[in-house]
């Protein structure tokens, strides 16, 4: 009998991903990680669920304390960025170093198993002819979450499985309906796990970052107003800025040096190109020439033709077919060929 290990968080999505397994005559070993104290769905009520499914489906449930491995790899990670006026996206970090990687080594180590499983919305395929095993978006494209898991290592992509890849959202309720699972009606989480623990990011970040008042000005230094501390904005922002103008504002840029806030209208958050560092290519090998490519460069926003150019060191320059709003450093590119993603990485600066 096929083992596998499903990482559950206690939403329905991971319920149906392991139940749906177990129908199909897996041995199913549910497993949690244990990230942080509050309550997010990873958290204190989803180990609680995570623990009562696996009641339900009668398969073993063991809890992993990973809360060392998310402080060092994500909350540092997040008040280091936000601390240098960039804005850190930490899911796609959270994959890759506290949730895949470390998944399968606990499979193998401690459970004797080299497959794992989530209810992530993605396809991997392997490709014969090139040897790599690629990612695929999900069918249902306003549920696909492959912009986050493109930072996962070639290995990983061998191991796991994406039970919901091939089926919409409203088919896996109606599953866990058919199942009889409790989490059949569960709320879907709507924000980041820090940010559903905490009630804002905000609130999350004064814990680290004390607040440092500073001025927030125009393109041309001419000051507009005050604001609270740089970690509290974002590239593109315009709510929330506290300045009256006869046309909206948003924040173009961060000065940590002069710990200044600078604004302009909405044609000075367009850029025209990007450099991207610290790359991960996926469905294809690095390439060494530059190659047309559909650019995400926030998870919502719609792919957008550009050309990728290969640089030193690990590092790539997009040039957009037209300039691109809100481009954020420490927020994630991902680039895809149709529905394959081919490579991602961090936005280093827009130029």
């Amino acid at each position: 009998m096929n083992k596998v290990v499903v990482g559950l968080s206690g939403g329905v999505d991971s319920s149906v991903a392991a139940a749906a397994l177990h129908r199909q005559g897996y041995d199913v070993v549910g497993l949690t990680l244990w990230l942080m104290k509050g309550k997010g769905q990873c958290c204190s009520e989803g180990m609680v669920d995570a623990a009562q499914l696996c009641e339900e489906l009668e398969i073993p449930h063991h809890i992993v304390d990973s809360r060392d491995l998310f402080e060092k790899n994500i909350v540092d990670y997040l008040v280091g960025g936000y601390s240098q006026g960039i804005t850190p996206l930490p899911c796609s970090q959270c994959n890759r170093a506290v949730k895949f990687g470390p998944m399968l080594a606990y499979a193998r180590k401690e459970l004797g198993c080299d497959r794992i499983a989530t209810g992530h919305y993605a396809r991997v395929s392997h490709n014969p002819d090139t040897g790599r095993y690629e990612m695929h978006r999900a069918i249902d494209r306003n549920k696909d979450q492959s912009y986050f898991l493109y930072d996962l290592s070639q290995e990983v992509l061998a191991r796991v499985v994406f039970p919901l890849g091939n089926q919409t959202k409203q088919e896996t309720r109606t599953m866990a309906a058919e199942f009889g699972l409790h989490t059949a009606e569960k709320p879907e989480s709507q924000d980041l796990c820090l940010v559903e623990a905490h009630g804002s990011m905000q609130t999350f970040l004064d814990q680290f970052l004390a607040p440092k008042e500073g001025d927030i000005v125009d393109q041309s230094g001419r000051v507009l107003g005050r604001h609270t501390g740089i970690h509290h904005y974002t590239i593109g922002q315009r709510k929330g800025l506290g300045i009256a103008a006869p046309h909206p504002l948003y924040v173009v840029s961060l000065d940590v040096g002069r710990n200044q806030v600078v604004v302009g209208d909405r044609s000075a958050v367009h850029f025209p190109e990007c450099t991207v560092q610290r790359l991960n290519w996926v469905s294809i090998s690095a390439p060494s020439t530059p190659i047309p490519i559909e650019v995400q460069v926030r998870y919502r926003t719609k792919p957008t033709p550009a050309t990728l150019i290969p640089l030193e060191n690990n590092r790539a320059r997009i040039v957009f077919e037209e300039p691109l709003f809100g481009v954020t450093p420490g927020q994630a590119a991902v680039w895809y060929e149709g529905d394959r993603l081919l490579g991602g990485g961090i936005i280093e600066r827009m130029s």
